[in-house]
């Protein structure tokens, strides 16, 4: 069995490939640095790991992983490449969001459309796409992020029903975690004020959940609850509280 992990460098894509690789798939990770997939494909000796450098804010690189790939079997696409950008929307630079929209949701579309078609054709595969529980609302002051996880949430919603009135065995899901301990803190320049979900755990359960077919994936208790309560505002409400709840990572980081 083949994996394609995207953004396998750290975080939950480095998790995946840990967990895969002691279940005995062999692997092909990709990311922007070399360096930290070769010592993770240094880590993981038990299985063949193949190292594939790419850069999945440009377009065309989402166009040429494929090509190169496309005449093997690839049983497992794990899409988790992504980052967020904070700031109100008129101030964060249009290079740097432009960058964001192109990993978050159009190297993903590009992925998930190619291999899926390879699987459909021969009725096997699973894709993962990881979105997050930004995905149910709008975001202020991380609106170009929240607006990217939403289109992934509702694109894997709507593949997953079209496999299931066609009675197809290849498995859809989306990942849809709250705060999780990685980096993307870091890249993103912003804070949590909720408790981080560990991201070994969120990898495992995913996995799980995923292998089951399960559509949407949400761990953790706290985060499910969040989105049950969810439901019961308005859009406007649920709008107004992700403001607040994002300014509170201005009072944090000052």
């Amino acid at each position: 069995m083949k994996a394609l992990i995207t953004g396998a460098s750290s975080g939950i894509g480095k998790e995946f490939a840990r967990i895969l690789a002691s279940r005995g798939w062999d692997l092909i990770i990709a990311a922007r640095s070399t360096d930290k997939l070769n010592a993770l494909k240094d880590e993981l000796s038990n299985v063949n790991v193949r190292v594939i450098t790419i850069d999945l804010s440009r377009e065309q690189d989402a166009y040429d992983l494929y090509e190169h790939l496309q005449d093997e079997k690839i049983d497992f696409l794990i899409n988790n490449a992504g980052f967020g950008a904070y700031g109100e929307f008129k101030d964060v630079p249009l290079e740097l969001e432009m960058k964001l929209v192109h990993t978050n949701v159009c190297s993903l579309h590009i992925l998930t459309k190619l291999f899926l078609q390879d699987m459909i054709a021969r009725d096997s595969g699973a894709i993962l796409n990881v979105g997050s529980m930004a995905g149910f609302s709008a975001g202020p002051k991380m609106s170009s992020y929240y607006a990217s996880k939403n289109y992934v949430v509702r694109l894997t919603e709507a593949i997953h029903e079209e496999l299931r009135r066609s009675k197809s065995k290849v498995k859809v899901s989306v990942l849809c975690p709250g705060p999780v301990s990685t980096n993307f803190n870091d890249v993103a320049n912003v804070s949590f004020s909720a408790k981080s979900l560990d991201a070994r755990t969120v990898a495992e359960y995913a996995l799980k959940k995923a292998e089951k077919g399960k559509m949407v994936i949400i761990p953790g208790r706290l985060m499910k609850t969040v989105k049950f309560f969810e439901r019961l505002l308005s859009e406007k409400a649920l709008t107004r509280a992700s403001y607040d709840v994002q300014s509170k990572k201005d009072d944090k980081d000052s």
